[in-house]
């Protein structure tokens, strides 16, 4: 692969002027343009076989996506895709996602006019998810390296050490109040969820009274990670970052007027070349605390359910706790709380001696690559000692690497001890409910018996 500097990525258009009632029109503009038209292209596509449109169409995938990675598998490293080319290989994810030829953006200018148009009408601040520019998902250097070292800091190992004993204090403040429930209760409502949203609420100070709010602008924030929702759940979607926006909104102007010594405070404080426009701190601040708490939300549950299918391996988990964090690696390749990303080439590359064209889009199968049997021997075999488990890519690679991973790493072995500690008959006491999710993988609803 050549190693010339990337491309910067295009600015982000400028807002057109608020009016409400064009707000119906451009709601119809970024609907049919996000989700109307990849619904009907990818629908199109997994009627006609593509293994990677009935991942993200089937709802069958949905509950096992893994037949299908294997069915990409057999067609080699990288293969042809409804979207492009695919890659499950370990070797090629990681080399994708660790290129500099290869970025999180795309360049607008080269779409159709009409796609261009639309984009523009419907572009607006109080509408926009994490996968929107300026969100650091989608924002490649030099922008994204400003935005992740100004929120880099309260992400570092040290910080994120210094924050166990709060993240223990919570789980077992969240586990007595479980404690004098009896019968069956909802493992992802009562503490999964409960969990990540607090302690991402005390990083940001935000008020932890309205933990059910920020779960809810959560799931609104992740459903639009996923391309071809239908209109009642893009509909449901905007309602909640709508929702989002406006107490972030509130959120800055309070402390702007009181800053305290939090992350948000130091950001709404910036000044001369650190400061942060709105929309940026809008996108920044969004992504902390929307997606801030997803991935530890399913890792949590898909932990518990892999684990009770594997009893032996809890109870050795339990009578020697040592094995936590090998146990939440383990959780981490097995099944993936984030399944699939994606990179556009900024320039002509090569990987697997596949040559790609500039402005290809490469969607890379996290769940996948971490079940490659050429990093991982019987892939499908979970496995809490299993040796080389940390070298599963559950948080990406190169610079768009997780900025929360050690955060979540740390709420999914303190999270998970704590609750076998406390309830160490816990088990699975009913049918667990996917979310109805592709890019993420999880619970929305995990029965259990606590004792």
């Amino acid at each position: 692969m050549t190693t010339t500097s990337p491309r910067p990525a295009p600015a982000v258009p400028a807002e057109p002027p608020r009016s409400p009632l064009l707000r119906p029109v451009r709601t119809a503009a970024r609907y049919a343009v996000r989700h109307g038209l990849p619904a009907v292209y990818l629908s199109r596509a997994a009627r006609r076989g593509d293994p990677l449109a009935r991942l993200l169409r089937d709802p069958a995938a949905r509950q096992d996506p893994y037949a299908l990675h294997e069915r990409l598998r057999d067609r080699g490293p990288v293969t042809a895709g409804a979207l492009g080319p695919v890659t499950t290989s370990h070797a090629v994810a990681a080399a994708v996602l660790r290129s500099d030829a290869a970025g999180v953006g795309w360049d607008r200018s080269q779409a159709p006019a009409p796609i261009r148009w639309a984009l523009r009408l419907g572009d607006e601040l109080d509408a926009t998810g994490v996968a929107e520019p300026p969100s650091m998902l989608v924002t490649d250097p030099p922008d994204h390296t400003r935005f992740r070292r100004l929120v880099g800091r309260a992400f570092t190992p040290r910080a994120t050490l210094a924050s166990a004993p709060m993240v223990r204090r919570t789980a077992e403040a969240l586990l007595d109040d479980l404690a004098g429930r009896d019968g069956v209760v909802d493992l992802v409502g009562a503490y999964a969820a409960q969990l990540p949203v607090l302690v991402i609420a005390d990083l940001l100070a935000v008020p932890a009274d309205r933990r059910e709010d920020f779960l809810r602008w959560g799931a609104a924030a992740a459903a639009t990670l996923d391309a071809g929702l239908s209109p009642r759940r893009y509909l449901a979607a905007e309602r909640g970052l709508r929702a989002m926006h406006a107490f972030l909104r509130g959120h800055f102007a309070r402390l702007r007027a009181d800053p305290g010594d939090d992350l948000v405070s130091r950001l709404v404080t910036l000044d001369g070349d650190e400061a942060l426009s709105e929309r940026e701190l809008h996108a920044t601040v969004m992504l902390l605390l929307g997606a801030g708490f997803e991935t530890t939300v399913n890792l949590l549950g898909n932990a518990v359910v892999l684990l009770d299918a594997h009893r032996d391996q809890w109870d050795a988990l339990r009578e020697d706790p040592a094995g936590w964090d090998g146990a939440v690696e383990e959780v981490l390749r097995a099944d993936s709380p984030v399944q699939l990303t994606g990179r556009s080439l900024t320039r002509d590359a090569e990987f697997a001696g596949v040559p790609l064209p500039a402005g290809t889009r490469v969607t890379v199968l996290l769940g996948a690559a971490n079940r490659d049997p050429a990093v991982f021997a019987d892939p499908a075999r979970f496995d809490v000692t299993r040796p080389n488990a940390r070298d599963h890519l559950a948080f990406s690679g190169g610079v768009h690497y997780c900025l929360g991973a050690g955060l979540a790493r740390l709420e999914g072995t303190v999270g998970l001890q704590v609750l076998t500690e406390r309830f160490p008959r816990l088990r699975v006491a009913g049918t667990p409910v996917r979310r109805d999710l592709r890019t993420l993988r999880g619970f929305e609803t995990l029965p259990v018996a606590l004792r």
